[in-house]
């Protein structure tokens, strides 16, 4: 594992800022391409905008960021309608929004809130404001949630824990590590690559370097291997599997980038604990069989970043973007209001919001529940 050298930054990181509203246009860093190229996409409509989040410039949280910032542009863009036009406006661009990726809810849920928050307007400007502000106060709440629910994780773990991530988790991986900032711990990390769109090589463990932490790059395929290890990925054993949810149903199932349910499985195998992180269950989904897994374009399979990496004569070839993870092989979820075994995860609808809204104090370990 490379030394953090001086030069690295252990700040911010480039990517925690990457959509931002410009006026009458949303700029969206283009992770695609990043870190080899920093470009931008401008999208002018709110229909760019949901096209962006559909074809990958932005994952994670970013559909969401994006999402506001689509429904504030919309808003801006509807100024000089009547009433009834610019809520027509509206609704048109939060459909489009909030279907753009059918897994990752965050889009729909965000739409909604800023959509039920435009009720009361009783005039056109009345409904631009109640929509820049409330898409705002969406954004802000969901980095501030991704602190909390960093606070449960860290609770978790060990004092000093080898943890393997997978994917790109984005504001749950900013909180977690301010989290254990915040709390004075050091996490040492073991990040996947994670194919075809490697944004564990170039997102998660690019990001990590930024914020000064270690981090160890395995391909997708070594994971197993460095859970059952002593040796883990050549630095020492993996104390827990800690990964980002796109959804997590209210039996706790965790849906998740494709490749989390092995990994969480040989983690199962060898007793190590796997940890996943989300602001909150859905409640719109009862069980793991009510969350839409996205089918992508097969063709994502047979090239990386652009270029062909399969043989011609390959014609065919499966692209489930996410799998699920049945709730036995989970063994806590940390949410913005706590960490819940996953048969009681719905207990976070019944626990206090500020439930985690102090520090944690600087304090020694907490064991994890292997098997939970």
């Amino acid at each position: 594992m490379g030394e953090v050298n001086a030069t690295e930054r252990a700040g911010t990181a480039t990517l925690e800022h990457s959509v931002v509203l410009d006026g009458d246009a949303v700029r969206i860093l283009d992770r695609r391409v990043f870190p080899a190229r920093t470009e931008w996409v401008v999208a002018r409509t709110p229909e760019e905008v949901a096209a962006a989040i559909r074809d990958m410039v932005t994952q994670s949280s970013g559909p969401l960021y994006a999402a506001c910032a689509g429904m504030a542009l919309a808003a801006r863009t509807a100024r000089g309608l009547a009433l009834a036009d610019a809520r027509t406006r509206l609704e048109a661009a939060g459909h489009a929004l909030a279907t753009a990726r059918p897994t990752n809810a965050h889009p729909r849920d965000a739409v909604a809130r800023i959509l039920a928050a435009t009720a009361d307007a009783a005039s056109t400007a009345a409904l631009v404001e109640a929509v820049e502000e409330e898409a705002a106060g969406v954004e802000r709440e969901y980095r501030e949630a991704g602190v909390r629910l960093g606070r449960a994780a860290v609770a978790l773990l060990p004092e000093r824990p080898r943890i393997l991530t997978h994917c790109w988790a984005e504001a749950y991986l900013f909180g977690l590590v301010a989290a254990a900032r915040e709390a004075g711990r050091e996490i040492e990390w073991v990040a996947t690559e994670t194919r075809p769109y490697l944004q564990g090589a170039r997102l998660t463990a690019h990001s990590l370097r930024e914020l000064g932490q270690r981090v160890t790059l395995v391909t997708d395929g070594m994971a197993a291997a460095a859970l059952s290890s002593p040796r883990g990925a050549g630095t020492g054993p993996i104390d827990a599997v800690v990964t980002a949810a796109d959804r997590v149903s209210m039996d706790g199932c965790v849906v998740n980038k494709v490749g989390t349910l092995g990994i969480a499985a040989a983690a199962h195998a060898f007793g190590i604990p796997y940890y996943a992180l989300v602001e909150a269950p859905d409640p719109a989904a009862p069980t793991g069989a009510d969350i839409v897994i996205e089918d992508r374009d097969p063709r994502e399979v047979l090239e990386v970043l652009g270029r062909r990496t399969a043989s011609p004569l390959v014609t065919d070839a499966w692209y489930p973007a996410f799998d699920l993870t049945p709730a036995r092989l989970v063994t806590r979820i940390a949410t913005s209001r706590g960490a819940f075994a996953p048969d009681r995860v719905a207990d976070y609808f019944t626990t206090a919001p500020d439930a985690l809204a102090r520090p944690l104090p600087h304090a020694g370990s907490a064991s994890p529940v292997p098997g939970a």
